[in-house]
């Protein structure tokens, strides 16, 4: 199986159990007529919350948090610099497992853009230039990414420097992604929609991981 088909098969072993849990509340709410809520996880170290089962399965047309369309906005713009690093790999690195990080992040990383993008045309939202983070100030930058300067020697270094760059850089990228994530389940109506929430679980996922496997690479360096 290819680095893109295991990432399908991962993602959907972690979004059934979200979408089967959602569906059970909604079907023995519907069974005795009452309103229980349905529970939802918090952030990392947050508490749960409750939620009206109709918020939780209405559609997209009724339930719209205005949070979920910023964050969807930003983090566009965010995995897009991702992209830009991963492809400075292959003509900066040959070292394989830094080059099959990168095409992991590159595959992932892509496949979360073209969602985002959907879900916001879907809503009739505003789809950004994934591009447009290169106009603004560093001090207006979304958390974690990288300033010009960064990126500017980043691209510049080759070999053992490059490598050290880019895994310190893309490290700080993922905190960033994470910080996010907790800003949008905290924010009051953020993260309630079930695809929002199985989207942000998945990054969450994804990014811790990920970035356990390149603190790892960095200590054998």
């Amino acid at each position: 199986m290819d680095v893109a088909g295991a990432l399908v098969v991962s993602r959907f072993c972690r979004v059934l159990p979200v979408l089967l849990s959602a569906a059970a509340f909604a079907s023995c709410d519907a069974s005795r007529g009452g309103a229980a809520p349905v529970v939802q996880p918090g952030a990392p170290g947050q508490p749960t919350r409750d939620i009206p089962v109709a918020a939780a399965i209405a559609p997209a047309s009724r339930v719209l948090s205005p949070a979920d369309v910023r964050f969807m906005q930003r983090m566009i713009g965010h995995h897009a610099q991702a992209l830009e690093m991963t492809a400075l790999v292959p003509s900066r690195s040959t070292r394989e497992d830094l080059r099959l990080l990168a095409k992991r992040l590159e595959v992932s990383q892509d496949d979360e853009i073209g969602f985002m993008r959907e879900w916001l045309e879907r809503r009739g939202q505003a789809v950004p230039d994934a591009h447009a983070h290169h106009a603004l100030a560093p001090s207006d930058l979304m958390p974690g990414m990288l300033v010009p300067e960064e990126m500017a020697r980043l691209e510049a270094a080759s070999g053992a420097e490059f490598e050290r760059l880019f895994l310190e850089g893309m490290i700080k990228h993922h905190e960033g992604a994470l910080v996010m994530v907790q800003e949008l389940l905290a924010t009051p109506g953020g993260g309630q929609q079930p695809d929002v929430f199985t989207f942000t679980a998945d990054v969450e996922a994804d990014q811790r991981i990920e970035i356990e496997r390149m603190s790892g690479m960095l200590d054998a360096r």
